[in-house]
């Protein structure tokens, strides 16, 4: 059975960095995104990654502020959050799907989130 659990989300001020992780259970697909939800809105991709070849795909809007990565040893996903705005607080979720994407129909198996809240 698969699982998506997510970790790290705190309370932050802006300018600070924090950093999540997605723990997959076992061999769960090809490709883990991070995406963000706050109330009202859709789902907005802020990460992708292959996790076979390493790719990873980004929106513009960051300007670089955010990076994935990936550890296979440990089954985890890794979201680096650097320079955060008041802008970023959201509820983060981590997906499994097929393909290096940012759209959300793309990722059938999602984490439960965790929250980042940034304060200016």
């Amino acid at each position: 059975e698969w699982s998506l659990v997510e970790s790290g989300g705190d309370s932050v001020q802006a300018g600070g960095s924090l950093r999540l992780s997605c723990r997959y259970s076992t061999y769960i697909s090809r490709y883990i995104g991070w995406f963000r939800q706050t109330p009202g809105k859709a789902q907005e991709g802020v990460a992708a990654i292959s996790l076979y070849a390493g790719n990873t795909l980004y929106p513009d809007s960051l300007e670089g502020r955010f990076h994935i990565s990936h550890d296979n040893a440990k089954n985890t996903v890794a979201l680096q959050m650097d320079s955060l705005k008041p802008e970023d607080t959201a509820v983060y979720s981590c997906a499994a799907g097929s393909e290096l994407s940012l759209t959300a129909s793309d990722f059938p198996y999602w984490g439960q989130g965790t929250q980042v809240t940034v304060s200016s």
